[in-house]
């Protein structure tokens, strides 16, 4: 019956007649009147209305059903672990601050009870307790997170905590219990490389990979530019060559007249000293060629600080994972929250990640057979112009998928791990909306029937997505410009947008769980106006907003949100069944063939929301 209603009520997409032929070329083509695209739109219903993409806005069984009368939508705030101590340190902070935000009229507060440092802000058995950050003190014997669900319940508002699953230390900040012992053992390994640049003679010497920077005053390497602006002053104790994008060379002098040097476009300037000065004016002639040669280099997580800030740690290990795992058994166990949210490090460390040979033997294992490693996977290269690339190995597809695989069967087992403990409480993640990103750090957010024109979208690759296993997703639609439409006007590439990024999670997707965009109110920071068209953007693209985070001068933001959510609503993952009768119905519909329109996509920013 349900299914009828949303075919009587124009919900299902219509699908195309087939191709139709064209018409001769002295007749013209049968184009449609002007339709209205962009619509004056008020998705939240209490701010100025923005013009909006109602057309792709509204595609997908989960965006119509939560719009109308009963007008379900999500409005969540994210409170940081560490930023926000000084806002959680007391039990009165608490109790005062969730008033205020049901108040707002927010309907979900997620708390960061885990943050990327490994330690916890609660009572654990497992993890080291966050006592103190940039001078703000958790006193010892306060207790925030019983304190936070003791008032969510009594404000009428959800508690769903944050925890970043495979991150266990601060790599700027040296804490974090990845760093010692033997959960040392656990970090990352990754797959770094040792540079050569050899000659024609097939001759070679050793390249700092450290670029912009002169090469050791022994000798010892070679040092690389890119950057004119970092070439250094005239000295007679070094020697450089120029080479352009082939990497032939097209200057050749002492570094006294380094001053003459020019970059060529898409090359780099070498400079030795020493020894390596010596092995430039051998084969440093103009005209002739030189290349750059890559061998492996594995090196864990916590010797690269200058890689990422998290100290990531191999998910793949039964050891991490276990862990993992007792620290969402005891949080369930112990408190009355509604849910757990996976932060954005429910993934791999990154490209290289991880190469250590315990999985080295996992992925031999899944493919039956003794690889090259890691070149049977992929060869890091090394262009003239100091750019690092990627020669992809025979089982460079196998890999991709395998990591994803990795990642899908946690997901499914935490799921089952929370429902066996609370079987009213929910899963949920956090990942960055350009999905384009995200085969490299091993995570496929999507829903295993999306079909999109990526690259990488392979049958296996797809089979991964973890959108049926989540009860919503919420992704980092992390740009300052909130429309498609302030875009276009701008000049700026529309995938660069809250709206277009809340788009495409929607619709990769598919019904399979509710997606929530978020936005950062940090970069909205004195611009009211246009903090509420992001709010307005995120709403209309998605079923819901959530809003990163509270340090970022949330009181400056305030009174926005005050007039956004005038009316309070709940969030759809609040109401019990809606989100399986959606996948009931899309299911229905594929069932019948009806075919969706192209998903769009339109780009997005390397980072953003990560």
């Amino acid at each position: 019956m349900l299914f009828l209603t949303a075919l009587a009520a124009g919900l299902v997409l219509s699908g195309p007649d087939g191709p139709r032929p064209l018409p001769p070329i002295d007749q013209p083509l049968n184009v449609p009147p002007p339709s209205t695209r962009f619509e004056l739109e008020d998705p939240v219903g209490g701010l100025p209305s923005v013009m909006l993409d109602w057309t792709d806005d509204s595609i997908g069984l989960a965006q119509q059903a939560t719009r109308g009368s009963q007008k379900y939508q999500a409005r969540i705030i994210w409170i940081d672990g560490t930023a926000n101590i000084d806002k959680y340190n007391s039990e009165d902070k608490i109790v005062g601050l969730v008033k205020e935000l049901k108040d707002i009229g927010f309907n979900t507060i997620v708390f960061d009870v885990k943050p990327i440092s490994g330690q916890v802000v609660y009572k654990s058995k497992f993890a080291p307790r966050l006592t103190e950050w940039k001078g703000q003190v958790l006193p010892a014997d306060l207790d925030p997170l019983a304190v936070f669900c003791r008032e969510a319940r009594k404000d009428g508002i959800s508690l769903f905590v944050s925890l970043n699953a495979f991150s266990e230390g601060h790599n700027l900040m040296k804490t974090g219990p990845a760093f010692t012992g033997d959960m040392a053992k656990w970090q990352s390994v990754l797959y770094e490389t040792k540079i050569q640049v050899r000659s024609i003679a097939n001759t070679s010497f050793p390249v700092s990979n450290d670029f912009n920077k002169l090469p050791p005053a022994d000798g010892s390497m070679i040092a690389g530019f890119n950057d004119p602006d970092k070439l250094p002053p005239p000295g007679d104790s070094f020697f450089w060559v120029a080479i352009n994008r082939g990497g032939v060379i097209t200057q050749s002098e002492s570094g006294s007249q380094i001053g003459k040097a020019k970059i060529p476009n898409l090359g780099s300037i070498l400079i030795g000293v020493g020894p390596g000065a010596d092995f430039l004016r051998q084969v440093g002639y103009v005209n002739l060629k030189l290349a750059f040669d890559t061998t492996p280099d594995f090196v864990p997580a916590g010797q690269r600080p200058e890689e990422q800030i998290p100290l990531m740690v191999n998910p793949l290990l039964p050891a991490v994972q276990d862990y993992e795992k007792d620290i969402v058994k005891e949080i369930l166990s112990n408190y009355d929250v509604d849910g757990i949210i996976y932060d954005d490090r429910l993934r791999f460390a990154g490209m290289n990640a991880d190469f250590s040979d315990f999985t080295e033997a996992a992925f031999e294992k899944y493919l039956g057979r003794r690889v090259v490693w890691p070149d049977d996977v992929f060869k890091f290269t090394l262009s003239p112009g100091l750019d690092q690339g990627v020669d992809p190995g025979p089982y460079y597809d196998a890999w991709m998928t395998w990591r994803a695989q990795v990642l899908r069967n946690y997901v499914m087992t935490i799921r089952q791990t929370i429902k066996s403990i609370k079987p009213a409480a929910q899963l949920g993640v956090y990942a960055g909306s350009w999905y384009g990103e995200y085969p490299r750090l091993g995570q496929n957010w999507a829903s295993p029937t999306a079909d999109a024109g990526f690259w990488f979208m392979t049958p296996e690759y797809a089979q991964t997505g973890i959108a049926p296993l989540l009860d919503f997703l919420i992704t980092g639609c992390y740009y300052p410009t909130a429309t498609i439409r302030d875009a276009m006007r701008q000049a700026i590439p529309i995938g660069f947008t809250i709206e277009s990024a809340g788009q495409l999670t929607n619709r990769l997707v598919r019904d399979q769980t509710w997606t929530y965009a978020g936005i950062s109110l940090d970069q909205f920071r004195g611009n009211p106006e246009g903090l509420g068209a992001a709010i307005q953007a995120a709403c209309g693209a998605t079923q819901g907003v959530m809003v990163f985070d509270l340090s970022h001068d949330f009181e400056g933001s305030a009174n926005v949100f005050r007039s956004a959510f005038q009316q309070q609503v709940f969030a759809p993952h609040q109401v019990p069944g809606l989100l399986t009768d959606i996948r009931n119905r899309r299911a229905a519909v594929d069932k019948l063939g009806q075919r969706e329109p192209t998903i769009i996509i339109s780009g997005g920013a390397s980072g953003t929301g990560q």
